[in-house]
């Protein structure tokens, strides 16, 4: 199967059909493009051991739609750990009102995403080469974004972490993994953030909500773990 065929685009709408999304070529079109680059960027950075065009489809582009419809239009997102583009850039393609802003430690990826963005001629995203825990630091992104994603994550509680300083007041983390932990899931619940720039809320209980799929097309198991950042002032608090 080659990457852009009909066939190709075909295997994307009809998983996305599968995600209650109705997908046509214009957005298969900008999704081809965006494999074509992955492939050709990758035989010199390290983006994806991922290179069947088969799999690109599915693995890629089909699981970075997952949580497409949990997300609100017009929302503003942050995409931890961009990597090769997944979720952040096949949610732009499907959901264009949305502001977006991809970031991930290594400049060559940064680079990768920026040379994307532009020949997929998106607005309202933006590609940084900075850390989650740096942008944290800058006042500007604090408490600035409604939904955070990451996707393959290695540890739930890291990125938890990471995600909700930058997280707005009853803002969404959205963290796609395969097989989830019952007591990664727990860790999070309890979990009391020791960074300082929330020190006038209250965390917590979290309640981590964890929905489970089949990836379309594949044997695969999914787990969407989704945690909203609930919080109280201390001066509220009798």
């Amino acid at each position: 199967m080659k990457i852009g065929s009909k066939e190709w685009s075909q295997v994307i709408i009809d998983g996305a059909r599968e995600f209650d999304l109705d997908l046509d070529r214009h957005h298969t079109d900008l999704f081809a493009a965006h494999a074509a680059e992955l492939l050709h960027w990758n035989k010199v950075i390290n983006l994806t051991a991922i290179t069947d065009p088969d799999e690109i489809a599915i693995k890629h582009f089909v699981d970075s739609l997952a949580p497409a419809k949990l997300i609100s239009s017009g929302a503003v997102l942050l995409d931890i750990g961009s990597g090769g583009g997944f979720p952040g850039i096949p949610l732009k393609v499907v959901i264009p009102s949305l502001s977006i802003t991809l970031i991930d430690a290594s400049r060559k990826k940064v680079n990768f995403l920026q040379h994307v963005i532009r020949t997929l001629r998106l607005e309202g995203i933006a590609a940084r080469h900075i850390r989650a825990q740096d942008l944290a630091g800058d006042p500007a992104y604090q408490r600035h974004f409604e939904f955070i994603t990451c996707r393959a994550l290695t540890d739930l509680k890291s990125f938890v972490h990471q995600a909700l300083p930058l997280l707005v007041s009853n803002g969404e983390i959205i963290a796609l993994k395969g097989r989830v932990d019952q007591a990664e899931v727990e860790a999070v619940r309890y979990f009391i953030p020791d960074d300082q720039s929330d020190l006038e809320f209250n965390h917590g209980p979290f309640f981590p909500a964890v929905e489970t799929y089949q990836l379309p097309f594949s044997q695969s198991k999914r787990s969407i773990i989704r945690i909203r950042k609930i919080t109280q002032a201390i001066n509220n608090i009798s």
